[in-house]
């Protein structure tokens, strides 16, 4: 690998054409490399990467990457692979439980164990959800895992992601497998959508619409938004640092606001009549619900590592999101119209 040029490069990309998945093809494509995607649209959507198919750098393959065959010859081809596949959002975890974990657990045992075979080097999307129900805030890399009741079924999604890393770090180790590691908080921007749990797409949504938006619990647990092009770029530049491999990085916003805030912010700038209602969490998740009261990474390693920022604010996340679901719903109606005819 050492020895090809950055713009000689094959890139595979699993979860292609999720939402961020989708955004990292952009922007290796815009870096000058080859880029192949695999998805199987159990969340992803072939409207995300249909601007990229006139494209002669870009190719993609419709399947699982639980076909151990393919994924060989796809990872052989590669010089590097992003594995963005996975199963996500809050609302799917709790109907589909099965599926997040054998799709997380088992779907990166096949990427790891393929790219070791030709030492390609890997990056592993994690999540912030491993930090649990710490309350040490911002959460470091280094932090002690937190984890729930396996009765709750929430937490088989921060369980799985984080047997997903203890696998790559093993791989490292062990057979030397050049393996970076992302922790994600909360990635949003244009394509992204909200029926799996999403907050902000789903505010934006119902704000267009002139619905209720409806905020979980008293609305005073906090976040922080990145926006998708800042983390794709912070996840391509680790790629291109050797001292990166196996190391685990949070990438994300540090500047946290509350949901209610979010709500009445997403409103203003919607410029929305909608109302904000609060809703209890075992209303839309059942009684086994957990949630955290602030959630909020510590980024000084990332920025140690790269240069990370400046990042884009969330006043104008909500508007770029907002543009784009707006012209989509807009496509929606018009496309309802014509089949009415």
């Amino acid at each position: 690998m050492a020895q090809k040029r950055l713009s000689d490069m094959n890139i595979l990309i699993t979860g292609g054409a999720g939402f961020i998945g989708s955004h990292l093809a952009e922007e290796e494509l815009n870096r000058g490399r080859r880029v192949h995607i695999i998805d199987d649209l159990s969340t992803g959507r072939m409207s995300n990467i249909a601007h990229l198919k006139s494209n002669p750098q870009f190719s993609y393959t419709i399947e699982t990457i639980m076909n151990g065959a393919l994924m060989s010859e796809l990872i052989d081809q590669a010089d590097v692979v992003f594995h963005l596949a996975a199963a996500v959002g809050v609302r799917l975890i709790f109907e589909r439980p099965v599926h997040t974990i054998e799709t997380n657990i088992k779907g990166t045992e096949i990427v790891l164990e393929r790219a070791a075979r030709k030492d390609k080097k890997v990056f592993i999307a994690s999540s912030s959800e491993v930090y649990g129900k710490g309350d040490t805030v911002p959460f470091r890399e280094e932090d002690d895992m937190i984890l729930g009741s396996t009765t709750c079924p929430r937490w088989c999604y921060a369980c799985s992601k984080a047997i997903d890393e203890y696998l790559a770090l093993a791989y490292h180790k062990e057979r030397g497998l050049p393996v970076v590691i992302g922790r994600l908080f909360n990635t949003v921007g244009p394509r992204q959508v909200g029926q799996y749990g999403m907050v902000i797409p789903r505010f934006i949504e119902r704000a267009l619409r002139g619905e209720p938006l409806l905020v979980h619990g008293d609305g005073r647990q906090s976040r922080t938004f990145c926006y998708v092009g800042d983390t794709v770029r912070a996840i391509s530049d680790l790629m291109e640092q050797p001292e990166a491999a196996g190391q685990v990085f949070n990438i994300g916003n540090d500047e946290e606001i509350t949901i209610g805030d979010l709500a009445r912010l997403v409103v203003e700038v919607t410029e929305s009549r909608s109302e904000i209602r609060q809703v209890p969490y075992e209303s839309v998740y059942g009684p086994q619900f957990e949630d955290l009261r602030r959630r909020v990474p510590a980024v000084e390693k990332l920025r140690r590592c790269i240069k990370f920022g400046p990042l884009l604010e969330i006043r104008e996340i909500i508007r770029r999101t907002a543009e784009s679901l707006r012209a989509e719903l807009a496509a929606n109606q018009d496309d309802a119209r014509k089949n009415e005819r």
